[in-house]
Formats: structure tokens, sequence, C-alpha cells
């Protein structure tokens, strides 16, 4: 017999693996889509409840911390980190119905809501957190503003430059952007603890009940930035803010003036992580800032 597909073989070695970290008899793997973040997999045994695997040479470990930080200071619900080592991150594994109703997207609304009412006394984090397989440099700082252009926008920028993603003339668009945000960017009453990477897709749901958020990128930063990104995908409507403003303002001027900033930076990430094929988004939200 021949020694197998080279899809057969990943997924034999992640039967064995697990089985031998949680000393139970794994049976049956499937990949799932795992975004930016090395390989993903479901994983199932014959003695214990399912899990997720992630198998990958990035900094595993930071996001089993960022996990862990969420299940012990937040209500958000988020997966249980079961086991962590440098290139391998076994987690529960949460079953949803994939369909994101209306009353999903209040219940995602009041958690986020939650989650921006914990604060701290600076923006950042008490360690560098990672956004996708990128590292997130948190160093606590007293100003947002100062925050987000010298470790969000500016890193970022010179970071997608140097890999070639990010074209000359679409650099220097983004260093007028950071040049400016003093006029563009307000400072928050207070910071707010951030998913950093929340939307639908990194949400699951069942019976219109979020079950689980994945994939955090956590700071301390302005909440803003989550509606920002919430508001990328079609599935989050109107239902979601008006469930969010039950709970937390929303002021005009973050539609009517800031919204397009924080838009930027995602596509700006999105350039970092995808390619110059991402570009489209970042020019458009880059015209309507004017730049």
């Amino acid at each position: 017999m021949g020694e197998g597909t080279g899809t057969e073989r990943p997924k034999a070695t992640v039967l064995q693996r697990v089985s031998s970290v949680l000393d139970a008899d794994a049976h049956d793997v499937t990949e799932l889509d795992g975004g930016e973040v090395g390989s993903v997999y479901h994983v199932s045994f014959h003695d214990r409840p399912d899990v997720a695997v992630k198998v990958d040479d990035s900094p595993l470990g930071i996001e089993a911390a960022m996990l862990q930080y969420l299940t012990r200071t937040t209500s958000l619900p988020v997966p249980e980190v079961l086991h962590v080592e440098p290139n391998l991150l076994v987690l529960s594994f949460i079953r949803g119905d994939g369909r994101f109703s209306e009353r999903a997207e209040r219940d995602l609304a009041r958690h986020v809501a939650s989650l921006h009412d914990i604060s701290a006394d600076a923006f950042g984090f008490q360690f560098d957190t990672l956004s996708g397989p990128f590292r997130q440099p948190n160093p606590w700082t007293d100003s947002w503003v100062d925050f987000f252009r010298e470790q969000r926008v500016l890193p970022f920028a010179r970071a997608a430059r140097n890999d070639g993603t990010l074209p000359a003339a679409e650099f220097d668009r983004v260093q007028q952007l950071a040049d400016t945000l003093d006029a563009r960017l307000v400072e928050p009453a207070s910071p707010s603890l951030l998913h950093g990477d929340i939307h639908p897709g990194n949400t699951v749901v069942a019976d219109g009940t979020v079950r689980a958020v994945l994939d955090p990128a956590i700071y301390f930063g302005h909440a803003e930035v989550d509606l920002a990104y919430v508001d990328r995908l079609d599935s989050i409507g109107a239902a979601f803010y008006d469930e969010y403003r039950r709970h937390r303002d929303i002021s005009a001027e973050y539609f009517e003036k800031r919204r397009d900033v924080y838009v930027a930076f995602h596509a700006l990430e999105n350039v970092r992580f995808f390619g110059d094929d991402r570009l489209p988004r970042l020019d458009s939200a880059l015209d309507r800032l004017g730049l």
C-alpha cells in the first residue's frame, strides 16, 4: 500500500498528537476553515467531548493566553484552552448552526457592550498580543490617538511596505492618515477592552445565541474599533446597533467622521495578511477620508 496523500498524513499526525496529549482515543479528524493562522481541525473521540485543534509555527501560546484572560476576567464565551505547546493548541469544540439571525445580532451586541465596559488605566495590554499571525505591540500609553498611530497604523503600514504588499503610493497615503489622526479621532472617556477582530465569522451561534467568540486580538483601546470591525460584513445590521445602544452610547460623529479611519486600518491589516488584491478597499476608505 502507498503512504497516503499529503492531506492524510497531517491528519494522522494530528490524531496521534491529540490522543497523546489528552490521553484519549481520538478516532476522526476533519480540517476546518482556519482563517489566517495555521491549520484548524475538528477532532472526535470515543470517550470524551470533541476538540478543536490548531497547528502552526506562529506563537499559539499567545492565543491561548488571550483566551485564558478572557475566561478569567470577562463573561465573553470563548473556547476552553485544554492544551498548548509551541505549535499545537487544543480547545474545546463549540458547535453552532451557522444562522446569524437578528436575535444572534442582539446577543452579540450585549456581549460586545459588556466587554467594552471593562476598562484599564491606559491603552495597551499587559503583554503583546496577536492580530492574525502578526504581533500587536501593546505598551501602556496614556493617549488613545498616540497609541493607535504609533502601535497600530504605522507599524502595520511599515511592515506591509517591507513585505511588498503595500505600494509606495498607498504607504504615503497611510502616512498622511497617521499624521492627521489628532484631528480625526477623539479620546474616549476611558479605555475599553476590545476583542480586536470581532465579526460574524469569528462568532459561533446556535438557536440565535452566541455560543463562542473566536480568534481574539485583545487590547484596551477605543470601543469604536470593534464597532467598525463588526460593521464590515452585511450580516450585521440595525439590530446590533439598536441593542448595543441599550447598554452603551454610540456617538453620531463615529459614523460621520471616524468609522472610515478604523475601516482603513482594518483594510491595511488585510493587505498585509492577504496581499495587494485587498488594496481597493484600503483605497476606497482613504478616498472617503480625503487622502
